[in-house]
């Protein structure tokens, strides 16, 4: 996602802070990042137990509050991908 120019730190610090609640709605990984390149984009990769947890995350009122809060702090330019998990280090099996 692509943060408005000087808002990096602050929405990575909500990203982050959020995370303890989303492992007892089926998050398995949660991951946020920052571009060296790219100050303004952050990359954030999550692995759920289904789409219906993460449909389900998104009802919960601390997720609510993060996602109003850093909205304005976007620019609208995401990007994203599901894919189906074969396998690897830091996944369920």
């Amino acid at each position: 996602m692509r943060v408005k120019p000087g808002h990096r730190d602050e929405v990575v610090a909500t990203l982050v802070d959020g995370a303890d609640g989303l492992s007892a709605a089926g998050c398995d990984l949660y991951v946020v990042g920052t571009s060296d390149s790219d100050q303004d984009l952050i990359w954030v990769n999550e692995v759920w137990a289904s789409k219906e947890a993460h449909a389900a995350s998104l009802e919960l009122p601390e997720v609510k509050a993060a996602i109003a809060a850093t909205m304005p702090l976007l620019t609208g330019e995401f990007t994203g991908q599901e894919l189906d998990i074969a396998g690897g280090l830091g996944v369920p099996a």
